[in-house]
Protein backbone atom coordinates (compact mmCIF):
# COMPACT_ATOMS: atom_id res chain seq x y z
CA UNK A 1 0.00 0.00 0.00
CA UNK A 2 1.42 3.63 -1.03
CA UNK A 3 2.06 6.47 1.35
CA UNK A 4 -1.22 8.09 -0.09
CA UNK A 5 -3.53 5.08 0.20
CA UNK A 6 -2.59 4.46 4.14
CA UNK A 7 -3.39 8.13 4.65
CA UNK A 8 -6.95 7.76 2.89
CA UNK A 9 -7.37 4.41 4.84
CA UNK A 10 -6.41 6.12 8.18
CA UNK A 11 -9.35 9.21 7.19
CA UNK A 12 -11.53 6.70 6.33
CA UNK A 13 -10.94 4.59 9.50
CA UNK A 14 -11.13 7.88 11.52
CA UNK A 15 -14.40 8.88 10.29
CA UNK A 16 -16.27 5.03 10.76
CA UNK A 17 -14.60 5.22 14.06
CA UNK A 18 -16.54 8.31 14.55
CA UNK A 19 -19.66 7.32 13.32
CA UNK A 20 -19.28 4.00 15.69
CA UNK A 21 -19.01 6.27 19.16
CA UNK A 22 -21.99 8.24 18.22
CA UNK A 23 -23.86 5.69 18.51
CA UNK A 24 -23.11 5.53 21.98
CA UNK A 25 -21.48 9.08 23.38
CA UNK A 26 -23.22 12.01 22.62
CA UNK A 27 -20.86 15.07 21.49
CA UNK A 28 -17.11 15.16 22.36
CA UNK A 29 -16.03 15.32 19.16
CA UNK A 30 -12.84 17.47 20.10
CA UNK A 31 -11.91 14.57 23.33
CA UNK A 32 -12.44 11.74 20.68
CA UNK A 33 -10.48 13.63 17.92
CA UNK A 34 -7.43 13.75 20.57
CA UNK A 35 -8.20 10.21 21.89
CA UNK A 36 -7.92 8.84 18.41
CA UNK A 37 -4.81 11.11 17.46
CA UNK A 38 -2.72 9.83 20.79
CA UNK A 39 -3.37 6.60 20.19
CA UNK A 40 -2.58 6.37 16.15
CA UNK A 41 0.58 8.54 17.27
CA UNK A 42 1.30 5.18 19.52
CA UNK A 43 0.90 7.42 22.70
CA UNK A 44 -1.37 7.27 26.14
CA UNK A 45 -4.08 10.05 27.47
CA UNK A 46 -4.93 10.61 30.69
CA UNK A 47 -8.80 12.00 30.90
CA UNK A 48 -9.62 14.22 33.76
CA UNK A 49 -13.18 15.69 34.11
CA UNK A 50 -15.89 15.29 37.07
CA UNK A 51 -18.15 12.15 37.88
CA UNK A 52 -20.98 11.73 35.22
CA UNK A 53 -19.29 12.73 31.87
CA UNK A 54 -19.14 9.17 30.21
CA UNK A 55 -15.11 9.44 30.24
CA UNK A 56 -14.93 5.28 30.88
CA UNK A 57 -17.89 4.96 28.46
CA UNK A 58 -15.83 6.88 26.03
CA UNK A 59 -12.89 4.90 26.52
CA UNK A 60 -14.64 1.23 26.58
CA UNK A 61 -15.88 2.47 23.47
CA UNK A 62 -13.12 2.86 21.86
CA UNK A 63 -11.59 -0.70 22.77
CA UNK A 64 -15.34 -2.05 21.33
CA UNK A 65 -14.74 0.13 17.80
CA UNK A 66 -11.43 -1.91 17.93
CA UNK A 67 -10.33 -5.09 17.05
CA UNK A 68 -7.88 -4.89 19.93
CA UNK A 69 -7.99 -6.66 23.80
CA UNK A 70 -9.53 -4.46 26.27
CA UNK A 71 -9.05 -4.64 30.49
CA UNK A 72 -10.45 -2.35 33.01
CA UNK A 73 -8.15 -1.82 35.73
CA UNK A 74 -10.25 0.00 38.65
CA UNK A 75 -7.33 1.84 41.06
CA UNK A 76 -8.56 1.95 44.83
CA UNK A 77 -6.27 2.38 47.89
CA UNK A 78 -5.73 -1.37 48.37
CA UNK A 79 -4.65 -1.93 44.60
CA UNK A 80 -0.87 -3.90 44.47
CA UNK A 81 1.27 -3.76 42.19
CA UNK A 82 1.01 -7.30 41.20
CA UNK A 83 -2.59 -6.87 41.14
CA UNK A 84 -1.61 -4.49 37.46
CA UNK A 85 1.66 -6.36 36.41
CA UNK A 86 0.59 -10.12 37.50
CA UNK A 87 2.91 -12.40 39.93
CA UNK A 88 4.37 -16.01 40.17
CA UNK A 89 2.59 -18.37 41.74
CA UNK A 90 3.73 -21.82 43.06
CA UNK A 91 2.41 -24.93 41.20
CA UNK A 92 3.50 -28.53 40.81
CA UNK A 93 4.79 -30.46 37.72
CA UNK A 94 2.32 -32.83 37.19
CA UNK A 95 5.26 -34.98 35.62
CA UNK A 96 8.01 -35.10 38.21
CA UNK A 97 5.84 -34.16 41.11
CA UNK A 98 8.36 -31.02 41.82
CA UNK A 99 7.01 -27.28 42.27
CA UNK A 100 8.34 -24.47 40.41
CA UNK A 101 7.10 -20.67 40.15
CA UNK A 102 4.69 -19.99 36.91
CA UNK A 103 4.15 -16.41 35.86
CA UNK A 104 0.36 -15.69 36.40
CA UNK A 105 -0.26 -12.09 33.85
CA UNK A 106 -2.05 -9.67 35.11
CA UNK A 107 -4.76 -7.15 33.35
CA UNK A 108 -1.54 -4.99 31.99
CA UNK A 109 -1.12 -7.93 29.22
CA UNK A 110 -3.60 -6.40 26.86
CA UNK A 111 -3.86 -3.96 24.36
CA UNK A 112 -5.80 -1.23 25.09
CA UNK A 113 -5.91 -0.83 29.15
CA UNK A 114 -8.50 1.43 31.08
CA UNK A 115 -6.96 2.57 34.64
CA UNK A 116 -10.28 3.88 35.79
CA UNK A 117 -9.71 6.68 38.68
CA UNK A 118 -5.84 6.28 38.23
CA UNK A 119 -5.36 8.83 41.40
CA UNK A 120 -7.11 6.49 43.53
CA UNK A 121 -3.82 4.25 44.37
CA UNK A 122 -0.54 4.49 45.99
CA UNK A 123 2.24 5.70 44.18
CA UNK A 124 4.07 2.32 44.58
CA UNK A 125 1.48 0.97 42.29
CA UNK A 126 0.96 3.89 40.11
CA UNK A 127 4.66 3.12 39.63
CA UNK A 128 3.69 -0.12 38.20
CA UNK A 129 2.43 1.27 35.05
CA UNK A 130 5.48 3.56 34.52
CA UNK A 131 7.34 0.75 32.92
CA UNK A 132 5.04 -0.88 30.69
CA UNK A 133 4.14 2.72 29.71
CA UNK A 134 7.36 3.64 28.36
CA UNK A 135 9.36 0.51 27.88
CA UNK A 136 5.67 -1.76 27.01
CA UNK A 137 7.18 -4.41 29.02
CA UNK A 138 6.86 -5.92 32.39
CA UNK A 139 9.64 -6.85 34.63
CA UNK A 140 8.37 -9.69 37.54
CA UNK A 141 11.26 -11.23 39.63
CA UNK A 142 14.26 -11.79 37.20
CA UNK A 143 12.53 -11.68 34.13
CA UNK A 144 11.19 -9.29 31.30
CA UNK A 145 8.22 -9.65 29.93
CA UNK A 146 7.08 -7.89 26.26
CA UNK A 147 3.52 -6.76 26.20
CA UNK A 148 1.30 -6.98 23.29
CA UNK A 149 1.51 -4.80 20.49
CA UNK A 150 -0.16 -1.88 19.70
CA UNK A 151 -0.44 -1.34 23.56
CA UNK A 152 -2.11 1.65 25.33
CA UNK A 153 -3.06 3.13 28.74
CA UNK A 154 -6.09 5.51 28.67
CA UNK A 155 -6.60 6.67 32.30
CA UNK A 156 -9.12 8.41 34.20
CA UNK A 157 -9.22 10.70 37.02
CA UNK A 158 -11.27 13.16 38.79
CA UNK A 159 -10.12 16.64 39.17
CA UNK A 160 -12.45 17.42 41.87
CA UNK A 161 -12.88 14.90 45.32
CA UNK A 162 -8.61 15.24 46.52
CA UNK A 163 -9.65 13.57 49.90
CA UNK A 164 -8.20 10.15 49.64
CA UNK A 165 -6.44 10.56 45.98
CA UNK A 166 -2.74 10.13 45.38
CA UNK A 167 -1.75 13.20 42.30
CA UNK A 168 0.11 11.34 40.04
CA UNK A 169 4.11 12.41 40.20
CA UNK A 170 5.50 14.54 37.42
CA UNK A 171 7.17 11.58 35.94
CA UNK A 172 3.69 9.39 35.40
CA UNK A 173 2.32 12.68 34.47
CA UNK A 174 5.38 13.06 31.54
CA UNK A 175 4.63 9.37 30.37
CA UNK A 176 1.07 10.34 29.25
CA UNK A 177 1.08 12.00 26.00
CA UNK A 178 -2.15 14.26 26.18
CA UNK A 179 -3.98 15.19 29.31
CA UNK A 180 -7.70 15.93 27.94
CA UNK A 181 -10.21 17.84 29.72
CA UNK A 182 -13.61 16.11 29.36
CA UNK A 183 -15.99 19.27 30.06
CA UNK A 184 -19.77 19.39 30.43
CA UNK A 185 -22.11 18.52 27.39
CA UNK A 186 -24.17 21.74 25.84
CA UNK A 187 -27.75 21.97 26.40
CA UNK A 188 -28.81 20.03 23.15
CA UNK A 189 -26.03 17.48 23.66
CA UNK A 190 -27.46 16.34 27.89
CA UNK A 191 -31.38 16.25 25.81
CA UNK A 192 -30.00 13.67 23.96
CA UNK A 193 -27.90 11.77 26.25
CA UNK A 194 -31.35 12.00 28.68
CA UNK A 195 -33.50 10.36 25.69
CA UNK A 196 -31.40 7.80 24.66
CA UNK A 197 -29.91 6.40 28.35
CA UNK A 198 -33.63 6.40 29.57
CA UNK A 199 -35.23 4.73 26.28
CA UNK A 200 -34.96 1.57 25.01
CA UNK A 201 -31.37 -0.90 24.49
CA UNK A 202 -28.54 0.51 23.62
CA UNK A 203 -26.99 0.26 20.12
CA UNK A 204 -23.87 -2.10 20.03
CA UNK A 205 -20.61 -0.82 18.07
CA UNK A 206 -19.13 -2.90 15.75
CA UNK A 207 -15.23 -3.28 15.63
CA UNK A 208 -13.71 -0.94 12.41
CA UNK A 209 -10.45 -0.57 13.09
CA UNK A 210 -7.82 -3.08 13.70
CA UNK A 211 -4.48 -3.86 15.03
CA UNK A 212 -2.41 -3.45 11.97
CA UNK A 213 -4.31 -0.55 10.72
CA UNK A 214 -3.40 1.11 14.07
CA UNK A 215 0.24 0.26 13.90
CA UNK A 216 0.83 0.99 10.06
CA UNK A 217 -0.98 4.81 10.67
CA UNK A 218 2.12 4.66 13.46
CA UNK A 219 4.52 4.45 10.76
CA UNK A 220 3.42 6.62 8.47
CA UNK A 221 2.74 9.23 10.74
CA UNK A 222 6.84 9.75 11.47
CA UNK A 223 6.91 9.87 7.58
CA UNK A 224 5.02 12.99 7.26
CA UNK A 225 7.28 16.26 6.97
CA UNK A 226 7.41 18.95 9.20
CA UNK A 227 8.93 22.40 7.97
CA UNK A 228 11.49 24.42 9.84
CA UNK A 229 9.46 27.10 10.44
CA UNK A 230 7.01 24.68 12.22
CA UNK A 231 9.96 23.14 14.33
CA UNK A 232 10.84 25.89 15.47
CA UNK A 233 7.73 27.07 16.49
CA UNK A 234 7.72 23.87 19.06
CA UNK A 235 10.79 25.24 20.07
CA UNK A 236 10.11 28.54 20.95
CA UNK A 237 6.55 27.56 22.38
CA UNK A 238 8.18 24.76 24.73
CA UNK A 239 11.17 26.18 25.73
CA UNK A 240 8.60 29.40 26.55
CA UNK A 241 7.54 27.40 29.27
CA UNK A 242 11.03 26.92 31.74
CA UNK A 243 11.14 29.61 34.13
CA UNK A 244 15.18 28.59 34.39
CA UNK A 245 16.08 29.57 30.87
CA UNK A 246 18.27 32.30 30.62
CA UNK A 247 15.97 33.97 28.48
CA UNK A 248 12.94 33.00 30.59
CA UNK A 249 10.37 36.00 30.43
CA UNK A 250 9.29 37.74 33.82
CA UNK A 251 5.63 36.13 32.88
CA UNK A 252 7.01 33.06 32.85
CA UNK A 253 8.91 33.42 35.84
CA UNK A 254 5.94 34.31 38.00
CA UNK A 255 3.84 31.80 36.32
CA UNK A 256 5.49 28.31 36.53
CA UNK A 257 7.62 26.28 38.72
CA UNK A 258 8.64 24.29 36.34
CA UNK A 259 8.41 24.05 31.94
CA UNK A 260 8.22 20.89 29.68
CA UNK A 261 10.82 19.33 28.78
CA UNK A 262 12.16 17.53 25.28
CA UNK A 263 9.01 15.11 26.03
CA UNK A 264 7.08 17.56 25.27
CA UNK A 265 8.38 18.53 22.10
CA UNK A 266 8.96 15.27 20.44
CA UNK A 267 4.76 14.40 21.58
CA UNK A 268 4.05 17.93 20.41
CA UNK A 269 5.76 16.95 16.65
CA UNK A 270 4.07 13.80 16.84
CA UNK A 271 1.20 14.21 17.89
CA UNK A 272 1.05 17.32 15.11
CA UNK A 273 1.47 14.43 12.26
CA UNK A 274 -1.34 12.32 12.70
CA UNK A 275 -3.28 15.69 12.73
CA UNK A 276 -2.21 16.75 9.91
CA UNK A 277 -2.76 13.71 8.11
CA UNK A 278 -6.38 13.75 9.64
CA UNK A 279 -6.92 16.99 7.69
CA UNK A 280 -5.70 15.63 4.07
CA UNK A 281 -2.27 17.46 5.14
CA UNK A 282 1.03 16.09 3.44
CA UNK A 283 2.40 18.39 5.67
CA UNK A 284 2.76 19.12 9.49
CA UNK A 285 1.30 23.42 9.80
CA UNK A 286 1.48 25.47 13.06
CA UNK A 287 -2.31 25.23 13.15
CA UNK A 288 -1.88 21.56 13.95
CA UNK A 289 0.82 22.37 16.40
CA UNK A 290 -1.43 25.04 18.05
CA UNK A 291 -4.74 23.11 18.38
CA UNK A 292 -2.56 20.43 20.06
CA UNK A 293 -0.68 22.65 22.27
CA UNK A 294 -2.99 22.38 25.66
CA UNK A 295 -3.44 18.67 25.54
CA UNK A 296 -0.18 17.87 25.03
CA UNK A 297 1.72 20.70 27.61
CA UNK A 298 -1.40 21.58 30.79
CA UNK A 299 0.31 18.15 32.29
CA UNK A 300 4.05 19.12 31.80
CA UNK A 301 3.68 22.60 33.49
CA UNK A 302 3.92 23.39 37.01
CA UNK A 303 1.97 26.36 38.27
CA UNK A 304 3.27 28.79 41.15
CA UNK A 305 2.00 29.69 43.95
CA UNK A 306 1.23 33.34 42.84
CA UNK A 307 -0.36 32.13 39.75
CA UNK A 308 -2.96 29.54 41.90
CA UNK A 309 -3.61 32.81 43.99
CA UNK A 310 -4.47 34.56 41.16
CA UNK A 311 -6.70 31.86 39.64
CA UNK A 312 -4.57 31.34 36.58
CA UNK A 313 -4.77 27.95 35.37
CA UNK A 314 -2.63 26.37 32.95
CA UNK A 315 -4.83 25.94 30.23
CA UNK A 316 -4.45 30.01 30.35
CA UNK A 317 -0.72 30.61 30.65
CA UNK A 318 -0.43 28.17 27.50
CA UNK A 319 -2.88 30.08 25.69
CA UNK A 320 -1.08 33.59 26.29
CA UNK A 321 2.18 32.21 25.69
CA UNK A 322 0.73 30.77 22.45
CA UNK A 323 -0.13 34.07 21.64
CA UNK A 324 3.27 35.56 22.76
CA UNK A 325 5.33 33.32 20.99
CA UNK A 326 3.48 33.82 17.61
CA UNK A 327 3.68 37.52 18.06
CA UNK A 328 7.26 37.24 18.28
CA UNK A 329 7.79 34.76 15.67
CA UNK A 330 7.76 36.12 12.61
CA UNK A 331 8.16 32.96 10.73
CA UNK A 332 4.79 32.15 11.78
CA UNK A 333 2.70 35.71 11.11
Amino acid sequence: MSDTDAAASLVSGFNKLKAALSKRIVGQEAVIEQVFIAIAAGGHSLLEGVPGLAKTLLVKSFADAMHLGFRRIQFTPDLMPADITGTEIIQEDAETGRRKLVFQQGPIFSQIILADEINRTPPKTQAALLEAMQEKCVTVGQTTYTLPKPFFVLATQNPIEQEGTYPLPEAQKDRFLFLIKVDYPNRDEEREIIARTTGGIQEEIEAVITAEELQAAQQLARKVPVPDHVTDFVLDLVRATRPNEADATPYVKEMLSWGAGPRASQMLVLAGKVRALLYNRTHVTVDDIEALALPALRHRLVPTFHAEAEGITVDMIVAELIKKVKKADARVL
